[in-house]
Order: structure tokens, then sequence, then C-alpha cells
């Protein structure tokens, strides 16, 4: 795919969401780094209906982690993996408390050396927290970026290595917003929705398919 290509897709999702929001529900920087420690393998919405209940409960490390992992694992076990992300969690809130004054970091190591936060983790939190270019990768947007042609790779890291190259630097700071969004509604894994798809026209998916609706 064309850099001009690609600044075009953009731009059509731009226009059409100009602010693109994760589906998330957070209040600070802690709130949003549990909620995306609870959504890995989970949909956005059961993590939601999870931390709407947690967070009104408890929602700093301090408090978290006086839930213990039993207690922790009462309010989320409807979310899958639940027994060793409350472990994480606990873990995590203790090396906030212990190392970083109970403050999220907003660098990437640091982020990446607390229980359960992967790079896709921490590029999640950078970006929404801390407003950072940075591309998180998850199975939304790994397929559509092979699939359109906007970055391919063999695994997760190849196509965020892609994408941080190829994407214009003034979309980067949404970029992820707006394949995660276009992934999960329009460009889905089994029944793509290509006839209301905005990029139709510049997707380089070659069997598009008549289906209207998943």
């Amino acid at each position: 795919m064309n850099p001009a290509k690609r600044r075009a897709i953009f731009e059509r999702f731009r226009a059409a969401n100009p602010h693109p929001q994760t589906e998330l529900r957070f209040a600070n920087a802690f709130e949003l780094l549990i909620a995306v420690i609870l959504s890995a393998q989970a949909t956005d919405k059961s993590v939601n209906q999870a931390t709407d209940v947690l967070f009104a409960a408890a929602n700093t490390p301090a408090a978290i982690q006086a839930l213990g992992i039993e207690g922790l694992s009462g309010y989320i076990k409807s979310i899958g993996l639940y027994n060793s992300k409350a472990r994480n969690i606990i873990a995590t809130c203790g090396a906030l408390l212990q190392r970083f004054g109970g403050e999220v970091p907003a660098e990437r190591d640091a982020l990446e050396s607390l229980p359960g936060v992967g790079r896709k983790t921490a590029n999640v939190v950078l970006n929404v927290a801390f407003q950072q270019a940075t591309m998180a990768v998850d199975t939304h947007i790994f397929r559509l970026s092979n699939r359109i042609g906007i970055a391919r790779g063999k695994n997760e890291r190849a196509v965020e290595d892609g994408l941080l190259k190829h994407v214009p630097p003034q979309f980067m700071q949404h970029a992820h917003h707006w394949l995660i969004l276009h992934g999960r509604y329009v460009c889905k894994a089994r029944k793509p929705a290509c006839p209301r798809c905005l990029i139709a026209d510049l997707c380089e998916f070659k069997p598009k398919t008549r289906e209207t609706s998943a």
C-alpha cells in the first residue's frame, strides 16, 4: 500500500470520528491500567460491568490491595482468567505502592515491569492516559492491518512496527482507536461488512464480501 492511500484511509477515519475513545470506562490512569489488564481475552463490555462495581468500592492501589486476591476475585469472577488476573492486579498494586509512590508510571519499561502488563497493555496506557503516540496491536488491528494492506506482518510486533513506520505522524495519537473500532464493528473476522465500509475503495482485501451485517 502506498503512502497516499494510507493517508487517505486515516483522513476518512478522522473525518468520521475526530475524537475516538476507548470503550473501557475509567476515571484516571490507575483505573485504566486495571481495566486494560482485565480486558485480555475479555470484552470491554464485560470488563466495564465488573469495574463499575469494583471501582465504586476500591479504585486506588492501596484499596484494591486491601481486598486481597480472594476479595478482588469476587468482583471480577465474571471475566475470563479472573484468578490469574486477580493475582497479577494485587501484585501490581503492591509494586505501584512500593516502587512508584502509588502512581502509574508514564514510561514503557516501568509499566512492563508490572505483573500482568505486557507490551500491548503498556501501549494502551501510554497512549490513552499519557497521550503518547503508541500503537497497541490487538487481534482486531492485527487482522485488519494484514487484510486491508496497511501494514502486514506475521505477528503483532511486526504489525506494530509497520504501523509505527507507515502511519502519518498527525494520525498516530488516535490511529489504534480508529483501527480497533473499525475491526470490531466493520472489518469483522468472519463477515467483514465491506458494503458499508468507508474505506472499501482504498482497501487491498481482494475477496471483498457482499454481506451487509454480521
